[in-house]
């Protein structure tokens, strides 16, 4: 029996054993943590896992692991069940209802669960709207719930749910105010700190802006806040909410303030019309930015070009929700189509990565000197969320940079327009390129004393590698036209170190220092191949041959410094070490052709025989691997056996069981563990295959 063979048949029996765990059928399979709201760094909801965790009688979590109170109740016949969240109540806790099934898709989560007599579908949907720059930017996400019998009768079914104070801030002791609001169509409650701070964050969560609860208007449903425990009583007890306000305005912690909407849906038989929440996170400013002369910006989501207020956002996005449907289900299912063409394995990955990548991410907007909105200035920021909270780290940016040029390459340039304006200002003293725009989101404040995580290689080539990639998939040279003296300028660093890389780190610092990187020298090589691309765009003859004449001579030396038997080694001269060479995929991605084919067939062949039930480890200083550079090098590997078996170890880990955070990028190769990463965009890196 052969490794490949070996792995299916584990891999076979691990899910058969892993479904026969479940109390519920799971599509395409049960990840670690289920999405349930997660658009931006703030709002960003999670349901744990682990051997399997229903959504009822489990609390939601901040993607950083505190719990976000959202609770839920179905109302069948007089009998009260719990579909969401575990909101218990002393003395009158009622039964959790049975989940059947979940399913995921790239935008939605959706669970079926049976309350006695009724099945209820509870959808969340967070939109992906890659092309629509308000939608994409509109901070909410939606909860729809429909119910239907299941006995063939005709049964009275009311709905109750409720967000905490928990969504306002990281720090619970903090007191909080609270607003419910009837506007047009649609209700709604806001939470906020008493006393917020702009631009800072507690345990990651920030500490300005507010919460926002909505639903829509109807003369069937009530409304309530309180104490938890009151709230909730009153409606298990009665049906019903009370239409009446808390005004004893306190902490997060004291007596746990709720937030609760009911709907009386009346007689049920067939699928009820769905009920619809919303839940949001709005702060203005968004993001602080450096610009010339050291001034600081304050700048807004972008979704604020279209809006006077929170409330006609809040109206329009309830209002839109069939629409909003529609576009999900149209995207779900192109990804669907694009990732089954690899495998099933694969479009699981990726459907459970979407989500979390675009999570990571905002877009903004700044002012005229009038007052109006300049959208000729659209810049997105990224999050380096759970391994640093940096704001646009190149080296963070470039693992996830496939899922923008699968979705919309223009986000790609939005992203990178804010670090080629920065260090275009001269205000960073190096002359490489900069790790990052900021060392704590939300303040992209640069490092003008240049004291930035030094990665110099590695960014570098990762801003090269992403700006040609861009204009090549957007035919737009506007980038690298305009910021030609500083690609060339960090040309000039990789021309001088990518052949022997001194002793520096890589993206993957947590692995230590290395001089004499092969992966390092791969990525700088490439990079300077992109130049010498870009400057045959920009027609600059003489540069392109110039690039083009030493990326042929640095080429084969690299291999041949960096050649065992019959494998690339970690670093020159170490014969008994090898890692993961995932540079290479940008040399397939931008078609430089900057290294022989034969040394993709002859690590790819070296691959074969070193996967081990979770993957390849990313080197042999370690059992530990990363998610996305096993995909990128699945991508560029020159036999399907050996992508096939990348992936489908990849799918092994986000379903074995063991692990209860946001899929993480990080992970133990033989164990199936996570190695402490959560939640990080990178796994946008997990499309590396449909970006080619």
């Amino acid at each position: 029996m052969g490794i490949f063979q070996a792995l299916s048949y584990a891999s076979l029996a691990l899910f058969a054993s892993s479904a026969s765990a479940l109390d519920w059928s799971a599509d395409p399979v049960n990840p670690p943590s289920v999405p349930l709201a997660v658009r931006t760094p703030y709002l960003s909801a999670w349901l744990p896992q682990g051997a399997g965790a229903s959504l009822a009688g489990t609390w939601p979590e901040f993607w950083a692991g505190a719990t976000l109170g959202w609770g839920g109740y179905v109302r069948v016949d007089g009998t009260t069940y719990t579909f969401l969240g575990n909101p218990v109540v002393p003395n009158l806790s009622p039964a959790l209802a049975t989940q059947k099934s979940l399913t995921y898709t790239s935008t939605q989560s959706t669970f079926v669960l049976t309350a006695g007599p009724v099945d209820i579908t509870v959808n969340f949907l967070s939109p992906v709207e890659p092309t629509d720059l308000v939608k994409q930017s509109t901070p909410f996400s939606y909860l729809a719930i429909s119910a239907a019998a299941n006995d063939g009768g005709s049964h009275s079914v009311t709905l109750y749910s409720d967000i905490s104070a928990e969504w306002a801030s990281g720090d619970n002791t903090l007191p909080v105010n609270w607003t419910s609001t009837t506007s047009g169509d649609v209700w709604f409650h806001q939470v906020q700190l008493q006393s917020p701070s702009v631009y800072a964050e507690s345990n990651d969560q920030s500490q300005y802006g507010s919460a926002y609860y909505s639903t829509q208007s109807s003369t069937s449903a009530t409304w309530q806040t309180g104490a938890d425990v009151d709230v909730r009583a009153q409606f298990i007890n009665n049906g019903n909410l009370a239409n009446s306000g808390d005004t004893n305005f306190r902490a997060i912690n004291d007596n746990w303030p709720v937030f609760a909407f009911a709907h009386d849906l009346g007689t049920v038989s067939s699928a009820s019309d769905p009920v619809i929440y919303a839940i949001g996170h709005v702060r203005d400013p968004a993001i602080q930015y450096v610009t010339a002369g050291n001034n600081l910006q304050d700048r807004s989501s972008y979704f604020w070009t279209k809006y006077t207020s929170v409330t006609d956002a809040i109206n329009d996005f309830v209002g839109s929700y069939s629409t909003a449907l529609s576009d999900a289900n149209t995207f779900d299912a192109k990804v669907k189509s694009d990732a089954t063409a690899i495998s099933n394995n694969y479009y699981a990955i990726v459907a459970l990565s979407i989500r979390q990548a675009f999570g990571a991410t905002e877009l903004t907007v700044s002012r005229n000197s009038d007052g109006t909105w300049n959208t000729d200035d659209v810049l997105m920021f990224m999050k380096e969320i759970s391994s640093d909270g940096n704001v646009n780290t190149v080296d963070v940016m470039m693992p996830a940079w496939p899922v923008l040029l699968y979705t919309n390459p223009t986000l790609g340039k939005y992203l990178l327009l804010g670090l080629f304006q920065y260090q275009q200002t001269g205000l960073y003293p190096n002359t490489w390129a900069v790790h990052d725009l900021g060392a704590s989101y939300p303040k992209a404040i640069g490092h003008n004393d240049g004291n930035d995580e030094k990665m110099p290689l590695e960014e570098c080539g990762n801003m090269l590698i992403m700006a040609l990639s861009y204009t090549q998939k957007s035919n737009d040279q506007s980038l690298i036209s305009t910021y030609t003296k500083l690609l060339e300028q960090w040309t000039g660093y990789l021309v001088d170190e990518a052949l022997i890389p001194a002793d520096q780190i890589s993206t993957d610092d947590f692995a230590g220092s290395l001089a004499n990187q092969t992966n390092l020298a791969i990525k700088g090589t490439v990079g300077i191949a992109a130049m010498a691309a870009i400057e045959g765009l920009l027609g600059n003859t003489d540069a392109q041959q110039n690039y083009s004449s030493i990326v042929s001579s640095y080429s084969p030396q690299i291999i041949q410094f960096a050649s065992a038997s019959n494998h690339l080694e970690l670093n020159y001269g170490a014969s008994d070490s090898w890692g993961l060479t995932y540079n290479m995929y940008a040399d397939k991605l931008l078609g430089t052709n900057a290294f022989p084919q034969s040394l993709f067939d002859s690590q790819t062949a070296w691959y074969k025989g070193v996967i081990n039930q979770y993957g390849a480890p990313l080197d042999t200083r370690h059992t530990y691997t990363k998610s996305d550079w096993q995909i990128w090098t699945a991508a560029f590997v020159t036999d399907n056996t050996v992508r096939d078996a990348m992936i489908d170890a990849v799918y092994a880990y986000i379903g074995d069981g063991q692990n209860n955070v946001p899929f993480s990028d990080w992970y133990d190769s033989v164990a199936g563990t996570t190695s402490g990463f959560r939640a990080r965009p990178v796994v946008g890196g997990h499309l590396a295959l449909l970006a080619l």
